[in-house]
């Protein structure tokens, strides 16, 4: 692993600490360091938008949503989160689309084949 990697699982490490002990805004801030250091790092934008839904900022927890399904398209929890963030929205079609998202892959199928 190297020493930028590490430090990313660091940081990622105590914001989660941040969140459990519900300290959103502090755990937010070391989540939006992780996907700083690693635009690609699925962990960091699912919790950063799970942690962004929590405070009530929801079109950003969105966008985190999106990145999150957008870089692993397989992956349920990620779809059942962006179905979540959207009914907090209010816009129930995109919630109901990435619920079945969720539907698809909680039965076995794959919504992108190509992972």
């Amino acid at each position: 692993m190297s020493e930028n990697e590490s430090n990313l699982l660091d940081i990622f490490d105590d914001a989660n600490g941040n969140l459990a002990l519900g300290e959103f805004e502090e755990a937010i801030v070391g989540y939006r360091k992780t996907v700083a250091i690693d635009p690609e790092f699925f962990d960091g934008w699912q919790a950063l938008g799970m942690a962004l839904m929590k405070i009530g900022e929801i079109k950003e927890a969105i966008g985190c949503g999106l990145q999150a399904v957008t870089l692993e398209p397989n992956d349920l929890l990620a779809w059942t989160a962006l179905s979540q963030m959207y009914v907090q929205d209010g816009n129930i079609p995109d919630a109901e689309a990435a619920k079945q998202n969720a539907t698809i892959l909680g039965i076995g199928g794959k919504v992108d084949k190509t992972r």
